[in-house]
């Protein structure tokens, strides 16, 4: 398999989930190469942006037109097994539910079969002031074509 090494990676689907690989780099962990616990959160970020992207949500374009964006509004996380120094690990993002104004995503931290970390994530489409607002309808639309429930 050939790659462009000058082309970030991308994750994708696998049915209603998305998938993004990485590796635990040493920047990523404490003294002891365990994962620091708050960068869980940033591996997270990184997998949802990837997720919005790869669903054809286009938040930089709505960002500069309208001011609008998600925003993480609530995380409930649970720390099951600690990520190493070296690990490659899988972010598997899915959609519980869609509202008016919000997205309820589940996203879990996998080593190989390992469950590691899981978080239920709310992402709000906020304006330019920082207020709920509806998203745009086509994007409802994209998520509910993905939602598990």
């Amino acid at each position: 398999m050939t790659r462009d090494l000058d082309t970030p990676y991308r994750g994708g689907f696998v049915g209603t989930e998305h998938h993004f690989a990485l590796t635990v780099y040493f920047e990523d962990t404490d003294a002891y190469g365990i994962v620091y616990y708050a960068n869980y959160l940033r591996f997270m970020e990184r997998a949802r942006s990837d997720f919005i992207r790869a669903v054809g949500v286009d938040q930089a374009s709505e960002l500069g037109s309208t001011g609008s964006a998600y925003a993480v509004v609530e995380v409930d996380i649970r720390y099951k097994k600690p990520a190493r120094l070296g690990d490659d690990l899988l972010l598997v993002t899915t959609v519980d539910h869609v509202r008016a104004s919000s997205v309820h995503i589940q996203q879990r931290v996998m080593r190989g079969p390992e469950l590691l970390t899981e978080a239920r994530v709310t992402a709000a489409f906020l304006d330019g002031e920082g207020r709920p607002r509806r998203q745009p309808r086509d994007w409802v639309e994209k998520f509910k074509a993905i939602t598990t429930q």
